[in-house]
């Protein structure tokens, strides 16, 4: 039965993607010109995955944490990856940040297209070429007062563990000289396990924490920085996840 209904729902999450494309290019043709941040698309993209989330009847996700009140000051936003439902849940942020995907989802007919008017940056896994390439593009969408999002992580955890943090995101934030703003989310982990498409019951949450600035900071200290923010991430993780914890019961 469970198999039954995830495949219900994969059918009008397929549904809404193809209704949301041509929208989303009607959106490009009409704001790009004077966006060139592609804020407006790319927020509506996100409003598709929020959307999304309220098809799915399994899934109960909310915000919490520091409310950001210039959403257009550009951070490198770094967060915990526990699944494939993470990006569902991060979009409910109230604001605009391109992500940093890997090449194979771009490639998948409308949600890659939609990926590509939004704004988001595709990388190919041990392509040095690649990564150069969207270093570019993540400072070109900085500089354009847009926020990027990164896993720095690299990939989901298959377990409960955190994986050792990569230092990129955290260079670039110094290279940028712009805040990185830690997010923190639990519980998706059980909304849909690595290599299954399975919608399960799950109770989630993202949880914005404080930003850290990188005024001064030079590329020599990205290690420390990077070794600071992922025990602040794996400190608050906990917690939130005892506090799930404790809603469940």
């Amino acid at each position: 039965m469970q198999r039954i209904v995830s495949g219900i729902v994969w059918l009008f999450l397929a549904v809404l993607v193809v209704v949301w494309t041509p929208l989303m290019a009607i959106a490009y043709v009409l704001t790009v010109p004077r966006d060139p941040g592609r804020y407006f698309v790319g927020r509506m993209f996100r409003v598709a995955a929020i959307i999304a989330v309220a098809l799915i009847p399994r899934w109960r996700f909310r915000t919490s944490g520091v409310r950001i009140t210039d959403p257009r000051r550009p951070y490198v936003v770094v967060s915990n990856h526990e699944s494939y439902a993470d990006i569902f849940l991060i979009s409910h942020l109230p604001w605009e940040m391109k992500w940093l995907s890997k090449d194979a989802i771009f490639r998948v007919p409308f949600m890659g297209w939609m990926m590509r008017m939004a704004g988001d940056v595709e990388v190919v896994r041990n392509d040095p070429s690649s990564r150069a390439r969207s270093l570019e593009g993540m400072r070109d969408r900085l500089r354009k007062k847009v926020s990027v999002m990164i896993f720095p992580e690299g990939t989901r955890s298959p377990t409960d563990e955190l994986l050792p943090f990569r230092d990129g995101a955290f260079r670039l934030a110094i290279e940028e000289q712009v805040p990185v703003l830690p997010l923190v989310v639990a519980g998706t982990r059980d909304a849909m396990a690595k290599h299954s498409f399975v919608f399960n019951r799950a109770r989630a949450e993202v949880r914005v924490l404080e930003p850290i600035e990188t005024t001064g900071l030079t590329v020599e200290d990205a290690s420390a920085l990077r070794t600071r923010v992922q025990k602040i991430i794996a400190t608050a993780r906990a917690d939130l996840r005892r506090e799930l914890a404790a809603d469940a019961s």
